[in-house]
């Protein structure tokens, strides 16, 4: 579904990635794992349009795209979940997400979406009118995973969706993951610094470290990693102890 070939990306002089390849397939979920810095939300927003491309190519669905405009990039089947959210405080729950359906036309279609998004996130629709501003954390990150939802997306691209939330609320992100993955049939890279979720919803795994990939295998197997379960799950190698 999407191939990423060896991509190099710079932020002015900086070099951001360095030959970083990876591929999702349909219907799965990918994660990547690294460090602050190491370049995962570079990744998704090389692969959004939102970054330029200095080598390298990306496809997906049999066509190329880097180099493709944000807009382009959306009506082809891809959204991004940026990270910290960036939801439109001052605008109602519904208003937020019907400007995830921008590129759609047909009115019963968007209804029909956001009934969907409702079932997903019911508090969504419960606080339909109330401004997004006034939502919790937790509820902000539903309403931005609801609004790119809203584009009816082939590819989810998800930054961080748990970052700064109570147990509760990362355990009920976490299933709202799962559901949109196998419901909707809904490919997903996901971008997580809590690594037992990350492993908990994904299938497969990169890990990068100063913009390279460093590791690729299966969630479990990565879980069984001693430089994985040292760095990401705060376990102790045992045979120093």
């Amino acid at each position: 579904m999407l191939s990423l070939m060896n991509l190099d990306v710079f932020y002015g002089d900086a070099q951001a990635l360095w030959d970083v390849s990876m591929e999702v397939h349909e219907g799965e979920i990918v994660t990547l794992l690294g460090s602050n810095g190491a370049g995962k939300s570079t990744t998704l927003r090389t692969v959004s349009g939102l970054v330029r491309v200095a080598a390298g190519e990306i496809w997906y669905d049999g066509q190329r795209i880097d180099g493709l405009s944000p807009q382009v990039i959306v009506a082809k089947g891809i959204a991004h979940v940026p990270e910290g959210r960036q939801i439109f405080g001052g605008m109602r729950v519904k208003e937020n997400l019907l400007m995830g359906a921008y590129l759609q036309k047909d009115p019963g279609k968007i209804e029909n979406e956001l009934e969907r998004i409702y079932t997903h996130f019911p508090i969504l629709k419960e606080r339909s009118n109330q401004a997004g501003g006034k939502l919790s954390g937790g509820e902000q990150q539903m309403l931005a995973i609801g609004r790119a939802l809203m584009a009816r997306p082939k590819l989810l691209l998800l930054d961080e969706p748990s970052l700064g939330l109570s147990p509760r609320m990362v355990q009920q992100i976490g299933k709202a993951i799962m559901e949109i993955n196998q419901n909707r049939n809904v490919s997903i890279i996901l971008v997580e610094q809590n690594a037992r979720l990350a492993f908990k919803t994904s299938q497969r795994g990169y890990v990068l470290e100063l913009g390279q990939v460093v590791l690729e295998d299966s969630s479990n197997n990565l879980m069984q990693n001693d430089q994985v379960k040292k760095i990401y799950l705060g376990e102790k190698d045992r045979k120093n102890t």
